[in-house]
């Protein structure tokens, strides 16, 4: 199963942005691995000194924005297990801001971020191998919107590249 099986109507218009960014081509499984390599090889790249940067005083610092990458996987992969097991309750959004100050991303090392994102694609690659793709097709509702469970992977694919492009337009 590629992203180009994937339809408009298993996720909200709004996704688009991180969709988009993911090849047609590409599978859950061996886009999840791709990006993993991706995120880690861009983050221990990054020079030491920016780490804590922000572009501005209201933005969050490079270390924050990997530390929301693998926040967001957690909860879209929470998303993903629900919805691929025909859960029909309903899913609330989160509030992405909250998050922030709470994970303390600042006072880790980028060693140890990475570390928690390694741990956390390992455990999202493990859930979706163990998921048929029938079931990975399957709708649920997140955030007031239908979405499936595949969906839930591809938007995580989409976001990381996102965030990354962000970070060298704006931080570097």
């Amino acid at each position: 199963m590629t992203k180009a099986d994937l339809k408009s109507n298993e996720y909200n218009p709004y996704y688009e942005t991180y969709i988009s960014q993911v090849p047609n081509e590409t599978t859950l499984i061996s886009g999840l691995e791709e990006d993993k390599k991706m995120v880690i090889d861009f983050f221990s790249s990054l020079p030491k000194e920016k780490l804590e940067y922000r572009y501005q005083p209201e933005k969050w610092t490079i270390k924050e924005l990997l530390q929301h990458i693998i926040d967001t996987e957690r909860i879209f992969m929470y998303r993903l297990l629900r919805i691929a097991r025909n859960d029909k309750t309903a899913l609330p959004g989160y509030e992405q801001d909250d998050y922030v100050t709470p994970s303390e991303a600042n006072n880790k090392s980028i060693e140890k971020l990475l570390e928690e994102f390694s741990i956390t694609r390992m455990y999202s690659l493990n859930l979706i191998e163990s998921i048929s793709d029938e079931n990975l097709k399957n709708l649920g509702t997140a955030s007031d919107s239908p979405v499936s469970a595949r969906a839930c992977g591809f938007i995580l694919l989409g976001h990381s590249v996102w965030h990354i492009d962000i970070i060298k337009e704006r931080y570097l």
